[in-house]
């Protein structure tokens, strides 16, 4: 194909990607969900018009949709550019990235400071990643009063894991003054939005309490898988 060619080409499939995107913004809220719940084959078009076109939103929901499909190379990319858009969500998929070896060689000091920058735009699950690193020392100076604080903010965020993981600092007392009261709350909390491991850990509080059929409930869940 002459260059001539290859400019009209990519002229059409600018105007595509464009066509695309308006319809994008002009959907509603169920049109848009059963486009992108419906025919990966599909979704992944409209989302790679989105993508290009510069919406992070596309960009980060195609890169998670490459990554299912086990092309990291090309789900970092995709991540990164919204990371650099400013996109919270995508800024914690690049920390793991960085934390797994996902598409880009291991390196817990960039992942630390990629979830520390989604933490700050308000991510609960940058917070509940950057918490993880404060608590083991991976990557950054082990600092269980700083974890404690990130999963407290995680869970009012209502994230499932930093509730849990919350209650356990409060059991054991790290980073926090002991409080079996709110350390059980938490559990409670955890367990209901569907943890299993804070299932668990609420089932051992029940029964503590004497409530045994009630704990037993609270394992079956768990062993379930969590719901």
């Amino acid at each position: 194909m002459d260059s001539a060619g290859a400019n009209l080409d990519r002229a059409a499939a600018a105007q595509a990607d464009q066509a695309r995107v308006g319809a994008l913004l002009a959907m509603n809220y169920a049109e848009l969900r059963a486009l992108l719940t419906g025919d990966p084959a599909k979704a992944k078009v409209w989302l790679q018009s989105a993508a290009r076109r510069g919406l992070p939103e596309a960009q980060l929901r195609l890169g998670r949709m490459l990554l299912e499909d086990g092309d990291m190379s090309r789900a970092i990319a995709w991540f990164q550019k919204a990371a650099d858009a400013g996109n919270a969500e995508a800024m914690n998929m690049v920390g793991r990235a960085f934390e797994n070896g996902l598409g880009v060689a291991t390196d817990l000091p960039a992942a630390a400071i990629w979830y520390r920058r989604s933490a700050r735009a308000g991510s609960a699950w940058g917070e509940y990643n950057l918490a993880n690193l404060l608590f083991d020392g991976r990557g950054v100076d082990r600092d269980l009063t700083a974890a404690f604080t990130l999963y407290q903010r995680a869970s009012e965020r209502g994230h499932a894991r930093a509730m849990n993981l919350l209650g356990r600092c409060l059991e054991e007392g790290w980073g926090c003054a002991i409080d079996p009261v709110r350390a059980a709350d938490w559990y409670r909390r955890s367990a209901e939005a569907g943890y299993f491991r804070a299932q668990i850990n609420h089932a051992a509080v029940l029964a503590e309490q004497g409530l045994g059929d009630e704990a037993a409930r609270w394992l079956e869940k768990a062993e379930a898988g969590g719901s």
